[in-house]
């Protein structure tokens, strides 16, 4: 019932239809109803399974007004007792255990979750590390995992054990079940009480966490000269990875700097020490003296707590150039200097007037495309390969073109599908797809189910062999699925730029049906390639003339290879080193 329920709608639907299960149980308690209580207070108990999994905007809704947990699962003990008080008239004795079993359920919830409250107190956590030896530190003792999460009301869901509890007693019109069933939840609740009071016990007399100042001392020692800094979320943190291995290349003292625990988290792999200060104030305590250059990979507002030192260089370096107005944000007048791939990227600038003057613009290739090879469409040892890499809808809720995917993503996949020849498709949606569009999610979700229904892997983690893959892992990467490709497929994104690297066919959406004369004026990044409108009648001549290697773009994408990401010589890399260098000095 609650999966079928869609949207804002939905959600208030959802959260009434709990509460009615809710509401259902409370009346049938008061009025000696047993199996309809039966009936109503198992459906609640599920339905607040099902939300949490499934649904955690209507467990949001809820909050919100008024309605939390709290309050719904006190509202499901006293329905219980309800139950039993009017179907078996417990005499007084049994009456006030029956009352109170549940309240001493209550009390050690309530006390446990202020203990852990207590114990995460004395654990501040200051600052999180990767690939850094801090050596021995102090900290104050911690519950197991399992006890830390269910401290507080959490706990009271134990009292659930009162409703199969109290339909056993209305039954067999016997107090004995409601009275097991109490002292079982007020037993459970008192181990996971006790040894969160336990651990705060031996926790008292410890010091503050020695975390920061590890961190400020391993620094002060590794003096690094170059920082990445990214302050965005985890779903953004694609961003920072693509800087990673160029930073590590640089053969630089160089550190990440990171904000955000999640993001932390999900960062790659990476052999650079990295070290996460979600605080502001933490961060801005810390001595970062000898960092001379620090790259930004994104414009949040968190980055005002790094730009306020004013003994480094500040550089832009984004994450990845296109034609999209996001490429030339005004908010990057605040950096010393703006790096972007070629001519392009300065020309992007100019056209905008956002302020970032032409001095400040320094050209230096993308060195993240070294790994991606040249070559023609002939392979053996892999069927003819089509990407297709959709950029997602973007912020602006009046931008219906931003991608192709939601008017033209299921046209295209169906069509190469029913490529024949066969052809092998790898589908690669941008990260943040359906993130803030409900029909972009729902596409994107049809997609895939077309795929998986024409044999292919719908959770692939690796690009061998000639199924069709859908890729929306970290790996494979990008450049990766590049290196797979004979033919992609995209929109007005940095998918783009980066792809011209390879010198293959491309393809980019024209979901609004611009002339075609405007649409490569306007964007400069489809010089050099076909282009697709909304109805996707171009897509088998396309992919017919690029299959036969009789491909009339070619020469216009080596001219338009310069123009984006610069000159072959010197390569990407070595521009990236020489410009860290002259920053460093």
């Amino acid at each position: 019932m609650f999966g079928k329920l869609m949207g804002p709608a939905g959600v208030a639907a959802r959260g009434a239809v709990l509460l009615l299960f809710y509401l259902i149980a409370l009346a049938a308690g008061a009025l000696g109803a047993v199996w309809v209580f039966a009936v109503g207070g198992i459906a609640a108990i599920a339905g607040e399974f099902a939300l949490a999994r499934w649904s955690a905007p209507t467990v949001t809704l809820l909050e919100k007004v008024g309605l939390g947990r709290g309050y719904r699962q006190l509202t499901r003990d006293l329905s219980a007792v309800l139950l039993v008080v009017s179907a078996i008239r417990p005499g007084s004795v049994e009456l006030t255990t029956i009352l109170l079993l549940p309240a001493v359920t209550w009390v050690i919830a309530v006390f446990a979750g202020a203990l852990n409250r207590m114990i995460d107190r004395r654990n501040p956590v200051s600052a999180l590390v990767r690939n850094i030896d801090l050596g021995p530190m102090r900290s104050a003792p911690r519950p197991p995992e399992w006890a830390a999460g269910v401290a507080g009301e959490r706990l009271a869901m134990v009292n659930m054990l009162l409703v199969p509890a109290a339909v056993l007693s209305a039954v067999w019109d016997d107090a004995a079940p409601m009275l097991a069933g109490g002292a079982a939840a007020v037993l459970a609740a008192a181990v996971a009480g006790g040894i969160v009071a336990l651990t705060w016990l031996r926790g008292r007399g410890t010091g503050k966490s020695t975390v920061l100042p590890a961190v400020q001392k391993w620094l002060d020692s590794y003096r690094p000269e170059v920082a990445l800094y990214f302050a965005g979320p985890a779903k953004d943190v694609y961003q920072a990875n693509m800087w990673l291995a160029p930073t590590e290349a640089l053969e630089r003292r160089a550190v990440v700097l990171m904000r955000s625990r999640e993001a932390f988290n999900e960062l790659a792999d990476t052999r650079l020490p990295v070290i996460c200060v979600p605080a502001g104030v933490d961060f801005m305590n810390l001595e970062l003296g000898s960092i001379r250059a620090t790259m930004y990979a994104a414009n949040v507002g968190a980055n005002i707590h790094m730009l306020r030192e004013p003994g480094m260089k500040h550089v832009f370096v984004g994450h990845g150039d296109s034609d999209k107005q996001a490429s030339v944000n005004p908010y990057s007048k605040v950096y010393d200097e703006v790096w972007v791939a070629g001519l392009a990227g300065r020309e992007r600038y100019a056209r905008a007037g956002v302020g970032v003057l032409d001095a400040d613009i320094v050209e230096i290739g993308r060195p993240q495309l070294a790994g991606v090879h040249t070559f023609g469409s002939e392979s053996p040892d892999r069927p003819f390969t089509v990407l297709y890499a959709p950029t997602w809808e973007g912020w602006l809720d009046d931008d219906p073109y931003h991608t192709s995917l939601v008017l033209m993503g299921e046209r295209i996949v169906r069509g190469l599908l029913a490529s024949r020849p066969s052809l092998r498709l790898i589908y690669k949606p941008h990260p943040l797809t359906g993130t803030r569009s409900k029909e972009a999610k729902a596409v994107h979700e049809r997609v895939v189910q077309l795929i998986g229904a024409a044999g292919g892997d719908v959770a692939a983690t690796s690009l061998d062999g000639p199924r069709h893959r859908v890729v929306t892992g970290r790996v494979p990467a990008l450049f990766d699925c590049f290196n797979q490709t004979d033919l992609l497929i995209s929109d007005i994104s940095s998918v783009v730029s980066d792809f011209v690297q390879s010198q293959r066919p491309y393809v980019v959406a024209n979901p609004s049906g611009l002339p075609e004369d405007d649409f490569r004026r306007n964007f400069p990044t489809a010089r050099g390639a076909y282009l697709l409108s909304r109805d996707c009648g171009e897509l088998e001549k396309i992919v017919a003339v690029t299959r036969a290697g009789d491909d009339p773009m070619t020469e216009a994408r080596r001219d338009l290879k310069v123009y984006l990401l610069g000159p072959d010589e010197p390569n990407s890399m070595d521009r990236f080193r020489q410009e860290i260098g002259r920053l460093c000095g």
